[in-house]
């Protein structure tokens, strides 16, 4: 750009001082006209760099999503495949032989059923031993009644037979009555003791209770619930629209459910896009503030934007807990002294940043001096166009 002003320039000059020779050219018009160019342009220079910053170190970062399984078994399908189709959230990516999963969950399905069916048995056998319990209660109390009323008959008929006036056999049949009713109390209270044990040892088998259900059939039926969610593990899902890259897994193939071992690598569809900038070029950015860039693989191509956020930090700036002595955190690749942008892209130019790693040239546009914004948006076009230039010599 600044060779285009200098050409626009020259001509200018050419055709003031030599061609219509409107102005003496001298000594003092040539120091002029020297002068004015290079005064111009390195004011030019200061202003775009403040009001409309430029960075040739834009971006594109997009996340990778290993796929790990969560079961293991045999691979039977494969039905997506490596390339520039992006692989929707919830689509198929493999699916593992379900065979071993499913019996295991007819196997618990049936022991849930066996399960459930001796836990109502015993429920049975508990109502009827609290049944006998209650029954050997009433039937104590009556006992009790009858022995009060024999006990004291036993002592008026003592009373009688001393004073001559009463019957001895009444007596000793009253005495008869209270030794048997002895018995009968005391097989009440051991039918009811009986019961009582039966009770604690049907408790006992039944065992706590979880919300609602007895502890037996909440175990059961918690390893039918991990024995379902496996076998829904065999088949597994996209977690986000994405791209397949080095796609290696194929029917036939063993996986195991190892957390380090990914059987295959997503990356996404949206990914983001960052430019560094020189620490004084940014006082004047704010969010919201227009952004164009281009990309190297998209020739020719504008991009348009806005201006997320300016990410403060960097890895130079930061310290990494240790025991040791502080040390500045090291992030590869990152430039010294630089400050990451990152942008938020027009939606209907999405389209275009696909490639991860893809790199290119940008430029923010402040809220301030709006005429040299101009400049740098002839300037971003024109190396937009550039990119199509392929200059190696083989």
């Amino acid at each position: 750009m600044e060779a285009i002003l200098l050409g626009i320039y020259s001509f200018f000059v050419w055709l003031i001082f030599i061609k219509l020779k409107w102005l003496p050219w001298n000594t003092g018009t040539q120091v002029t006209v020297v002068i004015i160019p290079i005064v111009g342009l390195a004011a030019l220079i200061l202003l775009l760099n403040v009001f409309a910053p430029s960075s040739a170190d834009v971006r594109v970062l997009k996340y990778s999503v290993p796929i790990v399984t969560q079961v293991r078994g045999r691979v039977l399908e494969v039905p997506i495949e490596e390339g520039n189709r992006v692989v929707k959230k919830g689509e198929v990516l493999f699916r593992i032989d379900p065979t071993p999963y499913e019996l295991e969950v007819k196997t618990l399905e049936a022991q849930l059923v066996g399960t459930q069916g001796s836990q109502r048995e015993l429920q049975e056998q508990a109502i009827g031993a609290q049944a006998k319990i209650e029954e050997s209660r009433n039937r104590a109390r009556e006992v009790v009644a009858r022995l009060e009323l024999t006990l004291k008959r036993v002592e008026q008929y003592r009373e009688l037979v001393s004073t001559g006036a009463g019957s001895r056999f009444d007596l000793e049949r009253a005495q008869t009555d209270a030794i048997e009713q002895r018995g009968q109390l005391d097989a009440a209270r051991a039918a009811e003791a009986q019961a009582r044990a039966s009770l604690r040892q049907i408790e006992q088998k039944l065992g706590a209770t979880v919300k609602g259900e007895f502890s037996q059939v909440a175990q059961m039926r918690a390893q039918l619930e991990s024995a379902r969610w496996n076998l829904e593990q065999t088949t597994t899902h996209s977690p986000c629209d994405c791209y397949v890259v080095n796609l290696q897994l194929r029917p036939g193939a063993f996986v195991a459910a190892i957390p380090f071992n990914a059987v295959m690598t997503l990356i996404e569809a949206d990914g983001q896009v960052i430019a560094y900038y020189n620490q004084n070029e940014l006082h004047q950015v704010q969010p919201g503030n227009e952004v164009e860039l281009t990309l190297k693989t998209a020739p020719g191509k504008i991009i348009k934007g806005k201006v997320d956020s300016v990410i403060w930090a960097q890895g130079q700036g930061t310290w990494q807990p240790s025991g040791g002595l502080p040390a500045p955190a090291f992030v590869q690749n990152l430039p010294p002294g630089k400050f990451a942008v990152k942008f938020d892209i027009d939606p209907k130019d999405k389209g275009l940043v696909v490639a991860a790693g893809a790199g290119g040239d940008a430029a923010i546009y402040t809220d301030h001096l709006h005429a040299v914004h101009i400049i740098r948006k002839v300037i971003i076009r024109v190396g937009s166009y550039l990119n199509y230039l392929i200059l190696k010599l083989h």
